[in-house]
C-alpha cells in the first residue's frame, strides 16, 4: 500500500470521528434544550406585608326553635348533663349571627408554602356531644380524639377524599391520634353508638381558616397581599363564596348573610 493511500485512509478516519463527535454534541445540546424545566421553589411570605380579613356571618329569617336531644336511653349521658342538651345544627346568636360557621381561604395562594403545625387539634367527647362541633386543621396535622365520658363512644368520620375509619373508644380511653392527609371541606363525624352526636372537620392546605363563635365573627390573619376566594360554610344553610383583595398591611372586611329556611 502506498504512502498516499495510507494517508487518505487516516484522513478519512479522522473525518468520521470528528463527524461522530459533532453529532453527539448536537444530540446532547438538543437533550438539554428539550429537558423539562425545574419546578419553581415555593414562594416565601414577606411578613412585613401581611394583612387580614375580618367579618361576621349574619342570619336572616325566623330563628329555628331549639331541638332537645333525648338521651333517656343512655343513663351515663343523662348523668353527664345538668340540664337539657340541644342540637347544634343551626345556632343563632343573640345578635342574629351564626355560631359554628366555617370560614376559609380556598383559592388565591398560588405557590406559597406552609408548615404543618405540630400541635394537635383536640376533638373531645363530653356529655355525649362533640366539642367543638365544628373545627379546622391542616392536612397532615394531628387530630387527637378524647373520650371524657363514662360511656363508650364509636367515632366515625365519613370523608370523601380521605380514608374512612371507625373506632370504638371505651370510657376515658387513651387519646386516639389520627391524620387527614388530603384537603377536604367538610368531613362529617358521627358516633355509631349515639346517633345524635355530630361534628364537622375542615381539612385545609393552608392555615387561613376560622370558626365563628358566640358573636358570629371571624378573623383570618397573616395573609400575603393578593386576591382570594373566601368560602363560608354552615352545615344546614350551605356554602357561600366571595372574592376579597387584600393589599399590603391591609385589613379587609367580608360579611356573609345566610337566610333561614
Amino acid at each position: 500500500m502506498t504512502k498516499f493511500k495510507i494517508l487518505s485512509l487516516v484522513t478519512l478516519a479522522v473525518l468520521i470521528v470528528a463527524m461522530f463527535a459533532v453529532g453527539c454534541s448536537k444530540k446532547s445540546e438538543t437533550t438539554q434544550e428539550t429537558a423539562a424545566p425545574a419546578q419553581n421553589a415555593p414562594t416565601p411570605i414577606d411578613q412585613s406585608t401581611v394583612g387580614a380579613i375580618t367579618g361576621k356571618i349574619s342570619y336572616t329569617g325566623a330563628k329555628p326553635s331549639p331541638k332537645v336531644i333525648h338521651m333517656d336511653t343512655e343513663p351515663a349521658c343523662m348523668a353527664a348533663n345538668t340540664g337539657p342538651v340541644y342540637t347544634q345544627e343551626i345556632e343563632v346568636n343573640p345578635n342574629n349571627t351564626l355560631k359554628d360557621a366555617f370560614v376559609a381561604v380556598t383559592d388565591g395562594l398560588g405557590n406559597y408554602s406552609f408548615t404543618t403545625p405540630t400541635t394537635p387539634v383536640i376533638l373531645d367527647q363530653k356529655g355525649c356531644t362533640y366539642h367543638p362541633h365544628v373545627l379546622g386543621l391542616m392536612a397532615g396535622q394531628e387530630l387527637q380524639v378524647v373520650n371524657s365520658d363514662n360511656t363508650t363512644h364509636n367515632i366515625h368520620p365519613i370523608p370523601k377524599d380521605n380514608p374512612e375509619w371507625n373506632t370504638s373508644m371505651p370510657p376515658h380511653a387513651q387519646p386516639l391520634d389520627k391524620k387527614f392527609n388530603r384537603p377536604e371541606l367538610m368531613i362529617p363525624v358521627k358516633c355509631n353508638v349515639h346517633p345524635w352526636m355530630k361534628a364537622y372537620i375542615g381539612v385545609m392546605k393552608n392555615p387561613y381558616f376560622s370558626v365563628t363563635g358566640s358573636d358570629g365573627t371571624f378573623e383570618i390573619k397573616g395573609l400575603p397581599p393578593g386576591e382570594y376566594t373566601l368560602t363560608a360554610w354552615q352545615e344546614k344553610l350551605g356554602t357561600q363564596t366571595m372574592k376579597v383583595t387584600v393589599g399590603p398591611k391591609e385589613t379587609k372586611t367580608a360579611d356573609f348573610t345566610f337566610k333561614g329556611e
